[in-house]
Protein backbone atom coordinates (compact mmCIF):
# COMPACT_ATOMS: atom_id res chain seq x y z
CA UNK A 1 0.00 0.00 0.00
CA UNK A 2 1.05 3.16 -1.07
CA UNK A 3 1.91 5.64 1.76
CA UNK A 4 0.62 9.41 0.80
CA UNK A 5 0.07 12.44 3.51
CA UNK A 6 -0.78 14.85 0.92
CA UNK A 7 -4.91 14.60 -0.55
CA UNK A 8 -3.67 16.60 -3.34
CA UNK A 9 -1.18 13.74 -4.57
CA UNK A 10 -4.23 11.66 -4.86
CA UNK A 11 -4.86 10.41 -7.91
CA UNK A 12 -8.81 10.02 -8.63
CA UNK A 13 -9.58 6.31 -10.70
CA UNK A 14 -11.48 8.05 -13.47
CA UNK A 15 -12.53 4.48 -14.71
CA UNK A 16 -13.84 3.00 -11.71
CA UNK A 17 -15.73 6.28 -10.83
CA UNK A 18 -17.45 6.36 -14.21
CA UNK A 19 -18.25 2.82 -13.95
CA UNK A 20 -19.97 3.44 -10.42
CA UNK A 21 -21.76 6.26 -11.87
CA UNK A 22 -22.97 4.09 -15.02
CA UNK A 23 -24.22 1.43 -11.87
CA UNK A 24 -25.75 4.00 -9.76
CA UNK A 25 -28.26 5.49 -12.78
CA UNK A 26 -29.20 2.30 -13.88
CA UNK A 27 -31.15 1.01 -10.92
CA UNK A 28 -34.03 2.76 -11.01
CA UNK A 29 -35.10 4.85 -7.75
CA UNK A 30 -37.76 7.69 -8.28
CA UNK A 31 -38.83 9.62 -4.49
CA UNK A 32 -40.03 7.07 -2.05
CA UNK A 33 -38.17 4.06 -4.29
CA UNK A 34 -34.97 3.87 -3.41
CA UNK A 35 -34.46 0.94 -1.86
CA UNK A 36 -32.67 -0.76 -4.68
CA UNK A 37 -30.30 2.04 -4.76
CA UNK A 38 -29.75 2.15 -0.97
CA UNK A 39 -29.24 -1.58 -1.02
CA UNK A 40 -26.91 -0.88 -3.90
CA UNK A 41 -24.86 1.96 -1.74
CA UNK A 42 -24.75 -0.05 1.86
CA UNK A 43 -23.86 -3.32 0.04
CA UNK A 44 -20.65 -1.34 -1.63
CA UNK A 45 -19.38 0.47 1.54
CA UNK A 46 -19.61 -2.14 3.66
CA UNK A 47 -17.75 -5.40 0.92
CA UNK A 48 -15.27 -2.27 0.04
CA UNK A 49 -14.84 -0.13 2.91
CA UNK A 50 -15.96 -1.41 6.09
CA UNK A 51 -17.77 1.55 6.97
CA UNK A 52 -20.23 1.48 9.78
CA UNK A 53 -23.56 2.01 8.07
CA UNK A 54 -26.46 2.75 9.33
CA UNK A 55 -30.55 3.07 7.84
CA UNK A 56 -32.40 5.74 10.59
CA UNK A 57 -36.12 5.11 11.29
CA UNK A 58 -38.01 7.86 8.44
CA UNK A 59 -39.32 5.43 6.37
CA UNK A 60 -42.80 5.91 8.26
CA UNK A 61 -42.59 9.88 7.41
CA UNK A 62 -41.53 9.39 4.31
CA UNK A 63 -43.32 6.45 2.44
CA UNK A 64 -40.15 5.27 1.26
CA UNK A 65 -39.08 2.14 0.77
CA UNK A 66 -35.70 2.77 2.59
CA UNK A 67 -34.66 5.44 5.67
CA UNK A 68 -32.07 7.51 5.45
CA UNK A 69 -28.23 6.02 4.85
CA UNK A 70 -26.17 7.43 7.75
CA UNK A 71 -22.38 6.22 7.03
CA UNK A 72 -19.42 6.55 9.64
CA UNK A 73 -15.76 6.47 8.84
CA UNK A 74 -13.53 6.67 11.64
CA UNK A 75 -10.96 9.00 11.73
CA UNK A 76 -7.25 8.25 11.99
CA UNK A 77 -7.04 11.05 14.14
CA UNK A 78 -8.69 13.38 16.18
CA UNK A 79 -10.15 16.30 14.24
CA UNK A 80 -13.11 18.66 13.61
CA UNK A 81 -15.96 15.77 12.32
CA UNK A 82 -17.41 17.04 8.78
CA UNK A 83 -20.19 15.48 6.71
CA UNK A 84 -21.28 15.49 2.81
CA UNK A 85 -24.97 14.67 1.43
CA UNK A 86 -26.55 13.61 -1.42
CA UNK A 87 -29.93 12.32 -2.10
CA UNK A 88 -30.90 8.87 -3.82
CA UNK A 89 -33.99 9.29 -5.56
CA UNK A 90 -34.09 11.27 -8.93
CA UNK A 91 -37.04 12.62 -10.95
CA UNK A 92 -39.51 11.05 -14.02
CA UNK A 93 -39.12 9.98 -16.47
CA UNK A 94 -36.39 8.04 -14.68
CA UNK A 95 -36.83 4.37 -15.18
CA UNK A 96 -34.86 1.97 -17.53
CA UNK A 97 -32.22 4.88 -17.87
CA UNK A 98 -29.53 4.02 -20.28
CA UNK A 99 -26.44 6.14 -19.70
CA UNK A 100 -24.36 7.03 -22.95
CA UNK A 101 -20.80 8.18 -22.29
CA UNK A 102 -19.33 9.68 -25.31
CA UNK A 103 -16.32 12.38 -25.56
CA UNK A 104 -15.65 12.60 -21.46
CA UNK A 105 -19.60 13.45 -20.91
CA UNK A 106 -22.30 11.32 -19.78
CA UNK A 107 -25.96 11.37 -20.98
CA UNK A 108 -29.21 9.10 -21.46
CA UNK A 109 -30.22 8.10 -24.57
CA UNK A 110 -32.59 11.01 -24.65
CA UNK A 111 -35.72 9.16 -23.04
CA UNK A 112 -34.73 9.59 -19.84
CA UNK A 113 -33.46 11.87 -17.40
CA UNK A 114 -29.63 11.42 -16.53
CA UNK A 115 -29.99 10.90 -12.99
CA UNK A 116 -26.86 12.52 -12.50
CA UNK A 117 -29.06 14.72 -9.82
CA UNK A 118 -27.92 13.10 -7.34
CA UNK A 119 -26.48 9.74 -8.39
CA UNK A 120 -23.20 11.56 -9.75
CA UNK A 121 -23.19 12.98 -5.94
CA UNK A 122 -23.27 9.66 -4.95
CA UNK A 123 -20.75 7.96 -6.79
CA UNK A 124 -18.42 10.98 -6.37
CA UNK A 125 -18.76 10.26 -2.01
CA UNK A 126 -17.96 6.24 -3.12
CA UNK A 127 -15.16 6.86 -4.63
CA UNK A 128 -14.01 9.36 -1.78
CA UNK A 129 -14.23 6.50 0.25
CA UNK A 130 -12.13 4.01 -1.53
CA UNK A 131 -9.80 6.41 -2.27
CA UNK A 132 -9.37 7.22 1.87
CA UNK A 133 -9.36 3.26 2.41
CA UNK A 134 -7.15 2.38 -0.45
CA UNK A 135 -4.27 5.47 1.15
CA UNK A 136 -2.94 6.08 4.82
CA UNK A 137 -4.00 9.47 4.92
CA UNK A 138 -4.58 11.23 7.96
CA UNK A 139 -8.36 12.54 8.59
CA UNK A 140 -10.86 12.95 11.08
CA UNK A 141 -14.36 11.38 11.63
CA UNK A 142 -16.12 11.60 8.07
CA UNK A 143 -20.01 11.33 8.00
CA UNK A 144 -22.04 10.26 4.26
CA UNK A 145 -25.56 11.06 4.85
CA UNK A 146 -27.52 9.71 1.49
CA UNK A 147 -31.29 11.06 1.93
CA UNK A 148 -34.28 10.37 0.14
CA UNK A 149 -37.25 11.64 -1.46
CA UNK A 150 -35.78 15.14 -2.20
CA UNK A 151 -37.44 15.61 -5.03
CA UNK A 152 -41.08 15.55 -3.68
CA UNK A 153 -40.70 18.18 -0.83
CA UNK A 154 -36.86 17.41 1.39
CA UNK A 155 -38.92 14.90 3.09
CA UNK A 156 -36.02 12.64 4.30
CA UNK A 157 -33.84 15.90 5.04
CA UNK A 158 -37.20 16.60 7.01
CA UNK A 159 -37.68 13.31 9.02
CA UNK A 160 -33.35 13.27 9.49
CA UNK A 161 -32.84 13.36 13.40
CA UNK A 162 -29.14 15.38 13.36
CA UNK A 163 -28.39 13.33 16.33
CA UNK A 164 -26.94 10.58 14.37
CA UNK A 165 -24.44 12.13 13.01
CA UNK A 166 -21.55 13.73 14.98
CA UNK A 167 -20.66 16.56 12.77
CA UNK A 168 -22.25 19.97 12.80
CA UNK A 169 -21.40 21.19 9.61
CA UNK A 170 -21.30 19.71 5.55
CA UNK A 171 -21.72 20.14 2.68
CA UNK A 172 -24.91 18.85 -0.21
CA UNK A 173 -22.95 18.30 -2.88
CA UNK A 174 -26.25 18.80 -5.56
CA UNK A 175 -25.62 22.03 -7.73
CA UNK A 176 -24.61 23.07 -11.18
CA UNK A 177 -21.30 25.52 -10.97
CA UNK A 178 -18.01 23.90 -9.61
CA UNK A 179 -16.96 26.65 -8.77
CA UNK A 180 -19.74 27.82 -6.51
CA UNK A 181 -20.56 27.29 -2.91
CA UNK A 182 -24.14 28.51 -2.04
CA UNK A 183 -24.11 29.83 1.55
CA UNK A 184 -27.85 31.67 1.45
CA UNK A 185 -31.12 29.94 -0.08
CA UNK A 186 -34.84 31.35 0.93
CA UNK A 187 -37.33 29.76 3.88
CA UNK A 188 -40.10 29.32 1.61
CA UNK A 189 -44.31 28.49 2.67
CA UNK A 190 -46.84 26.91 0.76
CA UNK A 191 -50.55 28.16 0.95
CA UNK A 192 -54.00 25.91 -0.67
CA UNK A 193 -56.96 27.97 -1.03
CA UNK A 194 -60.67 26.60 -1.58
CA UNK A 195 -63.52 29.18 -2.86
CA UNK A 196 -66.42 27.33 -2.14
CA UNK A 197 -68.91 28.80 -4.65
CA UNK A 198 -72.75 27.10 -5.46
CA UNK A 199 -73.53 24.99 -8.14
CA UNK A 200 -76.41 25.41 -10.77
CA UNK A 201 -77.25 24.10 -13.84
CA UNK A 202 -74.91 26.18 -16.75
CA UNK A 203 -77.44 26.34 -19.22
CA UNK A 204 -80.93 25.94 -17.56
CA UNK A 205 -80.43 28.59 -14.30
CA UNK A 206 -76.70 29.50 -13.93
CA UNK A 207 -78.09 33.21 -12.45
CA UNK A 208 -78.58 30.27 -9.29
CA UNK A 209 -75.19 29.88 -8.61
CA UNK A 210 -72.17 30.97 -8.07
CA UNK A 211 -68.73 30.24 -10.02
CA UNK A 212 -66.05 29.33 -7.58
CA UNK A 213 -63.45 29.37 -10.70
CA UNK A 214 -64.82 33.19 -11.49
CA UNK A 215 -64.16 34.12 -8.44
CA UNK A 216 -60.36 32.56 -8.31
CA UNK A 217 -59.92 34.13 -11.44
CA UNK A 218 -60.75 37.65 -10.14
CA UNK A 219 -58.53 36.90 -7.07
CA UNK A 220 -55.80 35.69 -9.68
CA UNK A 221 -55.89 38.95 -11.49
CA UNK A 222 -54.92 40.66 -8.75
CA UNK A 223 -52.04 38.63 -6.39
CA UNK A 224 -48.63 39.81 -6.84
CA UNK A 225 -46.80 36.78 -8.36
CA UNK A 226 -43.05 36.47 -9.89
CA UNK A 227 -40.11 38.00 -8.72
CA UNK A 228 -41.53 40.75 -6.22
CA UNK A 229 -37.75 42.09 -4.60
CA UNK A 230 -34.35 41.19 -5.36
CA UNK A 231 -35.02 38.34 -2.33
CA UNK A 232 -38.47 37.29 -2.87
CA UNK A 233 -41.06 35.20 -5.27
CA UNK A 234 -44.11 33.83 -5.31
CA UNK A 235 -46.52 31.62 -7.22
CA UNK A 236 -49.02 30.10 -7.93
CA UNK A 237 -48.46 26.30 -9.38
CA UNK A 238 -51.57 24.22 -9.62
CA UNK A 239 -55.39 25.15 -9.59
CA UNK A 240 -58.04 22.37 -9.59
CA UNK A 241 -61.96 22.84 -10.01
CA UNK A 242 -65.20 22.02 -11.52
CA UNK A 243 -66.50 18.89 -12.41
CA UNK A 244 -68.39 19.41 -15.83
CA UNK A 245 -68.90 22.15 -18.27
CA UNK A 246 -72.53 22.29 -17.77
CA UNK A 247 -72.63 22.53 -14.21
CA UNK A 248 -71.65 26.34 -12.55
CA UNK A 249 -68.16 24.74 -10.49
CA UNK A 250 -69.18 25.16 -6.50
CA UNK A 251 -65.57 24.63 -5.60
CA UNK A 252 -61.66 25.28 -6.69
CA UNK A 253 -58.40 24.52 -5.13
CA UNK A 254 -55.39 26.82 -5.70
CA UNK A 255 -52.20 26.19 -4.48
CA UNK A 256 -48.33 28.09 -4.76
CA UNK A 257 -46.32 29.14 -2.59
CA UNK A 258 -43.85 32.37 -1.71
CA UNK A 259 -40.09 32.01 -1.09
CA UNK A 260 -37.72 35.09 0.55
CA UNK A 261 -34.81 35.14 2.12
CA UNK A 262 -36.09 37.64 4.40
CA UNK A 263 -38.76 35.78 6.91
CA UNK A 264 -40.93 38.65 7.63
CA UNK A 265 -41.40 39.92 3.55
CA UNK A 266 -42.37 36.19 3.00
CA UNK A 267 -44.97 36.40 5.64
CA UNK A 268 -45.56 40.27 4.08
CA UNK A 269 -46.71 38.73 0.79
CA UNK A 270 -47.99 35.62 2.09
CA UNK A 271 -50.71 37.79 3.98
CA UNK A 272 -51.43 40.04 1.11
CA UNK A 273 -52.18 37.02 -1.10
CA UNK A 274 -54.43 35.29 1.37
CA UNK A 275 -55.98 38.37 1.97
CA UNK A 276 -56.85 39.08 -1.76
CA UNK A 277 -58.97 35.64 -1.90
CA UNK A 278 -60.74 36.69 1.28
CA UNK A 279 -61.63 40.14 -0.06
CA UNK A 280 -63.00 39.51 -3.64
CA UNK A 281 -64.79 36.21 -1.85
CA UNK A 282 -66.38 39.02 0.41
CA UNK A 283 -67.24 41.26 -2.21
CA UNK A 284 -68.80 38.41 -4.27
CA UNK A 285 -70.99 37.44 -1.74
CA UNK A 286 -72.46 41.22 -0.91
CA UNK A 287 -73.43 40.87 -4.57
CA UNK A 288 -75.10 37.63 -4.29
CA UNK A 289 -75.57 36.30 -0.86
CA UNK A 290 -74.61 36.07 2.34
CA UNK A 291 -72.98 33.12 3.15
CA UNK A 292 -71.69 32.21 -0.16
CA UNK A 293 -68.95 32.67 -1.64
CA UNK A 294 -66.51 31.18 1.44
CA UNK A 295 -62.94 30.82 1.62
CA UNK A 296 -60.53 28.45 3.08
CA UNK A 297 -56.55 28.73 3.31
CA UNK A 298 -54.06 26.30 4.69
CA UNK A 299 -50.41 27.77 4.90
CA UNK A 300 -47.85 25.47 6.16
CA UNK A 301 -43.31 26.11 6.41
CA UNK A 302 -41.87 23.85 3.62
CA UNK A 303 -38.37 25.01 4.61
CA UNK A 304 -36.27 26.81 6.66
CA UNK A 305 -33.66 29.96 5.42
CA UNK A 306 -30.55 28.99 5.15
CA UNK A 307 -27.47 31.45 5.57
CA UNK A 308 -24.35 30.80 6.46
CA UNK A 309 -21.98 33.43 7.75
CA UNK A 310 -18.68 34.03 5.36
CA UNK A 311 -16.59 33.32 8.43
CA UNK A 312 -18.15 30.15 9.30
CA UNK A 313 -15.34 27.49 9.34
CA UNK A 314 -17.55 25.23 6.67
CA UNK A 315 -16.80 28.38 4.23
CA UNK A 316 -13.32 29.28 5.04
CA UNK A 317 -12.36 25.46 5.22
CA UNK A 318 -13.56 24.96 1.70
CA UNK A 319 -12.17 27.98 0.52
CA UNK A 320 -8.83 26.92 1.42
CA UNK A 321 -9.43 23.84 0.05
CA UNK A 322 -10.00 25.27 -3.57
CA UNK A 323 -6.93 27.37 -3.35
CA UNK A 324 -4.48 24.05 -2.42
CA UNK A 325 -5.78 22.64 -5.82
CA UNK A 326 -5.52 25.97 -7.71
CA UNK A 327 -9.22 26.88 -8.20
CA UNK A 328 -11.38 29.71 -6.92
CA UNK A 329 -14.66 29.20 -5.37
CA UNK A 330 -17.16 32.03 -5.05
CA UNK A 331 -20.20 32.29 -2.62
CA UNK A 332 -23.77 32.97 -3.45
CA UNK A 333 -27.46 32.74 -2.94
CA UNK A 334 -29.67 30.72 -4.78
CA UNK A 335 -33.68 31.42 -4.97
CA UNK A 336 -34.11 27.23 -4.79
CA UNK A 337 -34.39 25.14 -1.77
CA UNK A 338 -32.63 21.83 -0.87
CA UNK A 339 -31.61 19.31 1.38
CA UNK A 340 -29.33 22.27 2.89
CA UNK A 341 -32.12 24.40 4.37
CA UNK A 342 -33.83 21.68 5.96
CA UNK A 343 -30.05 20.37 8.07
CA UNK A 344 -29.80 24.19 8.78
CA UNK A 345 -32.69 24.08 9.90
CA UNK A 346 -32.00 21.46 12.85
CA UNK A 347 -28.51 22.87 13.24
CA UNK A 348 -26.47 21.98 10.95
CA UNK A 349 -24.16 24.17 9.03
CA UNK A 350 -24.40 23.37 5.56
CA UNK A 351 -23.24 24.56 2.33
CA UNK A 352 -24.23 23.70 -1.09
CA UNK A 353 -21.52 22.38 -3.36
CA UNK A 354 -21.97 22.30 -7.30
CA UNK A 355 -20.48 18.81 -9.07
CA UNK A 356 -20.93 19.94 -12.76
CA UNK A 357 -24.77 18.55 -13.60
CA UNK A 358 -26.17 20.33 -16.42
CA UNK A 359 -29.95 21.00 -17.23
CA UNK A 360 -31.41 18.53 -14.63
CA UNK A 361 -35.00 17.12 -14.39
CA UNK A 362 -34.51 17.43 -18.71
CA UNK A 363 -34.13 14.16 -20.68
CA UNK A 364 -31.63 16.82 -22.27
CA UNK A 365 -29.13 16.26 -18.38
CA UNK A 366 -25.46 15.62 -18.87
CA UNK A 367 -22.38 15.74 -16.91
CA UNK A 368 -18.60 15.43 -17.79
CA UNK A 369 -16.22 13.00 -15.81
CA UNK A 370 -13.91 15.69 -15.78
CA UNK A 371 -16.29 17.38 -13.51
CA UNK A 372 -16.86 14.67 -11.28
CA UNK A 373 -13.20 13.94 -10.92
CA UNK A 374 -12.57 17.70 -10.28
CA UNK A 375 -15.98 17.15 -7.23
CA UNK A 376 -13.61 14.46 -5.91
CA UNK A 377 -10.40 16.10 -5.28
CA UNK A 378 -12.19 18.98 -4.02
CA UNK A 379 -13.94 16.68 -1.38
CA UNK A 380 -10.57 15.31 -0.59
CA UNK A 381 -8.84 18.22 0.16
CA UNK A 382 -11.64 19.36 2.33
CA UNK A 383 -11.39 16.34 4.43
CA UNK A 384 -7.76 16.83 4.66
CA UNK A 385 -7.92 20.63 5.27
CA UNK A 386 -10.68 19.55 8.19
CA UNK A 387 -8.25 17.00 9.66
CA UNK A 388 -6.34 20.16 10.41
CA UNK A 389 -8.86 21.78 12.82
CA UNK A 390 -9.34 20.56 16.41
CA UNK A 391 -12.60 19.31 17.36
Amino acid sequence: MVTRRDMTAIEIDRDRLANTFRDLVCIDSPSREEGEVAKWVRETLTREIGAEIEEDQSRDQTGSETGNIIVRIPGTREATPVFFNAHLDTVEPGRGIRPVFKDGVFRSDGTTVLGSDDKAAVAILIEVARLLKGHEVSHGPIEFLFTVCEEIGLLGAKAFDPALLTARMGYALDSDDLDLLINRAPCATRFKVKIIGKAAHAGVSPEQGINAIQIAARALAELPLGRIDKYTTANVGLIHGGKATNIVPDEVEIEGEVRSHNPEKLHEVQDQILGIFHRIALKSRQEKDQRLPRVETGVIDDYPLMSVPEGHAVVTTAMEAAKALGRRLRLDMTGGGSDANVFNGKGLSTLVMGIGMHKVHTTSEFIRLDDMVASAELVLQIISNFAKKSP
